[in-house]
């Protein structure tokens, strides 16, 4: 039995089966590369979920995290600390908005915005008390407590989970006229991801955010934009919604707000949907405390720093023109923005499964979504060599399989 075998028994053995992994046991990480116990290299083209956008295992990240974990982890916000102050002011100069309200995980984020919404809903918007109506879409993925699968329309995703939480109507992505039709004065928000991920790196017509934001502002709503994966630079743009110019009124921030290093996650707002909150009303204990904070004035640093958005945005041209190039007849089309992107097979092609094992024998390592998308998304670290690299195997794999 080889290492691998023997760690993959465990969890079989003892963990929970809610995931479906592929068979490769990563025990190191370094910029867009893992190694299995094993000693085999491999090159993460998921960069868990564009978390690691900075690459694994950044020295930098790495060196504040030590440093701050020697002198204070946390404090809980019972008391103040050192860092909440600076990380608050940093990410707000950085991103536009007035105000940043930290929390952990995007999940918590995203339930964190769905509160403001309402709150806002109620108390400045004048909807009666418990008649609030959020606007989702159709294949959305905005996290898995029951309040937010209540609103998805994957069944997966939903089956043995209700009861659900109301005040949610899922309209098709995309689709300007059913938002339209949908609105009343009981909306409080629109919630949309800029780009959907989890539904295979989809995006909706051009022109589509620009008029969900005349249409909320037009209709006195608020409009929230989910950036947890597609944001801080995974699309070429600091964040997704950018490529409209657009501004929403709230911004869901997490992932690759600590690099991978640490559940760091946020919403970002001005004064007058951040206000809603008053001592009491919410909180964390987790959320804002100095070791998260500290890691995610370096992450985004770093961001800054070694350029990575416009990174993403000219190596992801590059990726996705050589991914087109290649001669399948197993891809219906390659699909993306920056370096997130889609290989979208056809229904012929047997699953998009099949394909990301024989990846990963080939050194390289997707994930499928929705069985028949292939995702590609390596930190935003990777070099065009690594990108040549990686598409001679996807060529490999995609013309012999």
């Amino acid at each position: 039995m080889s290492e691998s075998d023997r760690f993959i028994e465990l969890e079989e053995r003892y963990g929970a089966h809610n995931y479906h992994p592929l068979d490769v046991v990563i025990a190191r990480a370094a910029g867009a590369w893992v190694w299995d116990v094993d000693g085999r290299r491999y090159m993460d083209c998921l960069a868990a979920y564009s978390a690691v956008n900075q690459g694994h295992c950044h020295p930098r990240l790495v060196k504040v995290m030590a440093e701050q974990m020697c002198r204070v982890a946390l404090t809980s916000r019972a008391f103040r600390n050192d860092q909440l102050g600076p990380y608050c002011r940093e990410i707000c100069e950085l991103t536009g908005f007035a105000r940043v309200l930290p929390m952990n995980t995007g999940a918590e984020a995203v339930e964190t915005a769905v509160k403001a919404a309402r709150k806002w809903g109620y108390t400045v918007k004048g909807i009666p008390e418990n008649r609030a109506e959020i606007l989702v879409f159709e294949g959305n993925f905005h996290g898995r407590t029951t309040t937010i699968v209540s609103f998805s329309s994957d069944p997966d995703y939903r089956t043995g989970f209700g009861p659900f939480t109301p005040g949610f109507r899922i309209l098709p992505y995309g689709d300007i006229a059913a938002v339209r039709e949908a609105m009343s004065p009981e909306v409080c928000a629109v919630l949309v991801e800029p780009i959907q991920g989890e539904a295979g790196i989809v995006s909706p017509p051009s022109g589509f955010l620009r008029e969900l934001r005349e249409l909320t502002t037009e209709h006195r709503c608020l409009l929230a934009c989910d950036e947890i994966q597609s944001g801080l630079g995974r699309t070429g743009t600091l964040f997704a919604y950018e490529h409209e110019g657009i501004r929403p009124d709230i911004v869901i921030v997490g992932k690759a707000l600590s690099g991978g290093m640490y559940p760091v996650s946020a919403i970002l707002a001005d004064d007058e949907v951040m206000g809603v909150f008053k001592p009491g009303e919410h909180g964390s204990t987790f959320g804002g405390n100095p070791l998260g904070a500290a890691i995610a004035r370096e992450a985004l640093r770093v961001l800054v720093d070694e350029g990575m958005v416009a990174r993403s945005a000219e190596l992801g041209e590059y990726f996705m023109g050589r991914l087109r190039a290649i001669a399948s007849p197993h891809v219906e089309l390659v699909r993306g923005k920056g370096l997130w992107i889609g290989i979208v097979l056809k229904a012929s092609a047997g699953g998009a499964r099949r394909f990301c094992e024989a990846l990963q024998a080939e050194g390289l390592l997707c994930k499928e979504t929705h069985h028949t998308v292939i995702r590609v998304a390596p930190p935003l670290t990777i070099t065009r060599e690594e990108i040549d690299w990686a598409v001679e195997r996807f060529a490999r794999v995609l013309t012999s399989l």
